[in-house]
């Protein structure tokens, strides 16, 4: 698994460092502005919508077919996935018949501060974006069945022709119209889809139709999918207060909550999805075949990682929130009142950076049991507390405090879902991940002090933005040499890995 997430970590970093090109160039030639605002919120409305969805079949799919194919054979198992491809078509097309009768009031209920030409903008670019969630569905499954298969690369790299379109799309809207944001937005996401069916082929899938609703597979994974759509559902919920409530704090709120929630997720898209992809395949066929101490060796092992690698970004991020925006986005349109509120949201967002990266393994972890409730409970319980702290924090700390709000609610799911875990399958190493992380931290905190001492320090000669990157550069030098000699087991494994790898004694 170690070999898996790391060729997958690298080129997530690289589709990730892509994908900031891409934020970049929004932010240069639109800031955090109106018509951002309301690209921006075109593009959520296709993701809040059908995203909970996509998110049960992400998690049913791939311990369902897992589950057939051990049973039945790997026939019966295309044929499963030919009858959800065709079933989930037909639930695309009826959220495009909804959205375009109803785009308005959609919009609206998405961005209630939105008005004029604002509101009239993403009204038009809503009814375009919206056909995407063709692709973005038949991505899912497609995605499932390749990582099924043990092919994680072409999942891995559908980030590179998506963010390569909507750049086009940026830079050529800027000469010709507006609209052509959402025409690009459209042929990014189809182009995901579009690369992930050859290699599909090569695995050996061939489309047939099949059109069964009561099909006792689509009926199981639906058991299965559904407590994850109802949490996805109530999380979504939340994203869309979080939006309304960020299109009435200030303009351009939604561009900053934006900004900092995918730098955010950046730092997660590279250190967590990396491991989770590698895992979740694993330990599904681990749970199908019982093998119980496999399994919480191999989600105590994600858990550790994890920590290893996120817990030094959360603190690096927090020291040098502002630094950072200033040195991707401090640019073009994008004007001081916008560094202010990106970092700002970028700073609390990073306080809960540890808790959505575990919380991912943990659900997960449940899901490979084919227990989708636990998880839905105890996140439904985390979303109600995000709702009530958006809309308390938010009156004193404006977009910050929705990002605080998100990130205490995260810390709190986590707690929740490892009291769950220790409860359902009974300890799994819980004292040595508490001393691991204990150290992780510790030396994470000696990093900060030093590459804050020393950005200071370099400030007056070199700049802030050379400072900056000197900086973060010496201090992961000097975390990874305080966590190995502190006897972190994950570092250690890691070095013995390298100096197997180049016969070093």
């Amino acid at each position: 698994m170690k070999q898996t997430a790391l060729l997958i970590m690298i080129l997530t970093i690289f589709s990730k460092i892509f994908g900031f090109v891409r934020d970049i160039t929004l932010s240069y030639f639109y800031g955090a502005s109106s018509l951002s605002d309301a690209y921006l919120i075109s593009l959520t409305i296709p993701m809040a919508i059908f995203g909970f969805i996509g998110t049960g079949i992400s998690t049913g799919y791939i311990p369902m077919y897992s589950k057939i194919e051990q049973e039945y054979g790997e026939k019966e198992s295309n044929k499963y996935t030919n009858n959800l491809i065709n079933i989930v078509l037909c639930i695309c097309t009826l959220v495009v018949i909804l959205v375009l009768s109803f785009t308005e009031p959609v919009v609206k209920l998405f961005a209630s501060g939105f008005e004029g030409e604002t509101l009239e903008a993403a009204i038009n670019f809503t009814k375009v974006s919206i056909f995407g969630v063709y692709f973005t569905g038949l991505v899912y499954i497609f995605n499932g069945i390749l990582q099924i298969k043990g092919n994680y690369i072409a999942p891995a790299l559908i980030g590179f022709p998506l963010n390569l379109f909507i750049i086009l799309s940026i830079f050529t809207s800027v000469k010709t119209n507006s609209m052509v944001l959402a025409i690009g937005s459209f042929v990014a996401t189809a182009s995901q889809l579009i690369l992930l069916i050859p290699f599909a082929y090569k695995k050996g899938f061939r489309y047939k139709y099949v059109f069964d609703i009561r099909d006792k597979y689509i009926v199981n994974m639906a058991h299965i999918a559904m407590p994850v759509i109802i949490s996805a559902s109530v999380n979504q919920i939340n994203l869309l207060i979080d939006r309304t409530i960020a299109s009435r704090i200030a303009v351009g709120g939604i561009s900053a909550l934006n900004y900092a929630s995918r730098l955010n997720g950046f730092i997660l898209g590279i250190f967590v999805s990396s491991i989770v992809t590698a895992m979740y395949p694993n330990i599904s066929r681990m749970a199908v075949k019982n093998n119980i101490d496999g399994f919480k060796a191999t989600v105590s092992e994600a858990i550790s990682g994890i920590n290893l690698l996120v817990v030094p970004a959360s603190v690096g991020a927090i020291i040098f929130a502002k630094q950072v925006i200033i040195l991707l986005f401090g640019r073009g349109a994008f004007d001081i009142e916008a560094i202010s509120m990106t970092s700002r949201a970028l700073f609390f967002y990073s306080v809960g950076m540890i808790g959505f990266g575990l919380q991912e393994v943990l659900s997960r972890a449940f899901y490979s049991f084919q227990d989708s409730k636990t998880p839905m409970i105890n996140a439904t319980i985390a979303v109600v507390m995000n709702i009530v702290l958006n809309l308390i924090l938010s009156k004193f700390m404006g977009i910050g405090g929705l990002a605080l709000a998100t990130s205490i609610s995260a810390i709190f799911c986590t707690g929740l879902l490892f009291i769950s875990f220790r409860k359902k399958l009974g300890p799994f190493g819980m004292k040595q991940i508490i001393i691991s992380f204990v150290k992780i931290l510790v030396a994470s905190l000696i990093m900060g002090a030093i590459a804050k001492s020393l950005f200071n320090i370099l400030l007056r000669r070199i700049g802030a933005n050379l400072s900056l990157i000197v900086s973060i550069i010496v201090g992961a030098l000097f975390y990874f040499v305080i966590v190995y000699f502190l006897g972190v087991e994950e570092m250690s494994s890691i070095i013995n890995a390298v100096k197997r790898k180049f016969k070093i004694v």
